[in-house]
C-alpha cells in the first residue's frame, strides 16, 4: 500500500472519529432531546422564573403594606395591657421592694478561743455554721409563710440557691463570712413556729447548746427590703390555658 493510500485511509479514521465525539458531545449537552426544541425550552424556563419573581415581589410588596398600616395604627392599648400584666406579677416575682413586720435570724461559727483557735479534740466541722444549716432555716421560714426574705444584703426568690465553701457562704455569684443574716417579711408567729419545727434547726441547736455556735431569732415591727436585682432564668414554659 502507497503512503498516500495510508494517510487517507488514517485520515478517514480520525473524521470519523471526530465526528462521533461531537455527535456525543451534542447528545449530552442536549439531554438526549431535540436539540432543535432546546432553544424553546429555556424561553419556558426564563418566563416561569419571571413569573416567580413577580409573584414574591407582589407577595413582599403586600407585606410591607400590612407593616406599615400596623406602624401606622395606634397600639398603646395592647402596650398597656402588657405592662399591665408584668407589674402585676412583680411582686410575686420580688421585683419590687418590701416593707413590713418580720423575723430575722443570725447565725454564726463557735467562738475561739483568746489565741484565735477552735478548742482541742473537736472536729471543726462542728464549730462552723454550713450550708445546710442556712438552708434549714430558708426553708422554714418559707415554711412559715414568708411574703419576702433577704439573705445579708440581698434580696431572695424561693428558687435561690443558697451555697457554702467551708464557712464562706456564697449567694448569686458573691460571698460572704459569717455572721449569716436572714431577715424575713411575714406573719411573726408562723415563721418562729415553722423555725421550732424544722428537723434542720433543730439539729443546729443541738450544736449551739454544745460548742456555742451563735443562733439568735430578732422579731423586727418593721423592715424595708430591696428589689430583687439578679437575673431570672426561665426553666421551663407551657401555653397560656393548658
Amino acid at each position: 500500500m502507497s503512503k498516500r493510500a495510508l494517510g487517507w485511509r488514517v485520515g478517514a479514521v480520525a473524521s470519523c472519529l471526530v465526528a462521533g465525539l461531537l455527535i456525543g458531545v451534542l447528545h449530552g449537552y442536549a439531554n438526549g432531546q431535540d436539540v432543535g426544541t432546546r432553544s424553546v425550552d429555556l424561553s419556558v424556563v426564563v418566563r416561569d422564573a419571571q413569573e416567580r419573581v413577580l409573584a414574591a415581589d407582589a407577595k413582599a410588596a403586600a407585606l410591607q403594606q400590612q407593616i406599615d398600616q400596623a406602624a401606622a395604627g395606634d397600639v398603646s392599648p395592647q402596650v398597656e395591657q402588657a405592662r399591665a400584666g408584668v407589674d402585676a406579677l412583680e411582686p410575686a416575682a420580688g421585683l419590687v421592694p418590701v416593707v413590713g413586720p418580720g423575723l430575722r435570724v443570725s447565725m454564726s461559727d463557735a467562738p475561739r478561743d483568746s489565741d484565735g483557735n477552735y478548742p482541742a479534740g473537736v472536729d471543726p466541722d462542728d464549730l462552723v455554721i454550713h450550708q445546710q444549716d442556712v438552708q434549714a432555716a430558708v426553708n422554714a421560714l418559707w415554711a412559715g409563710g414568708a411574703e419576702a426574705m433577704m439573705i445579708m444584703d440581698q434580696r431572695v426568690l424561693t428558687t435561690s440557691a443558697v451555697r457554702c465553701i467551708g464557712n464562706t457562704l456564697l449567694l448569686q455569684g458573691r460571698t460572704y463570712s459569717p455572721p449569716f443574716v436572714i431577715t424575713a417579711i411575714g406573719d411573726e408567729a408562723k415563721m418562729s413556729a415553722a423555725l421550732d419545727a424544722e428537723p434542720g434547726v433543730r439539729l443546729l441547736l443541738q450544736y449551739v447548746d454544745k460548742y456555742k455556735l451563735g443562733y439568735e431569732v430578732t422579731a423586727l415591727d418593721e423592715v424595708e427590703l430591696p428589689a430583687y436585682d439578679g437575673p431570672i432564668r426561665m426553666k421551663a414554659a407551657t401555653e397560656a390555658g393548658r
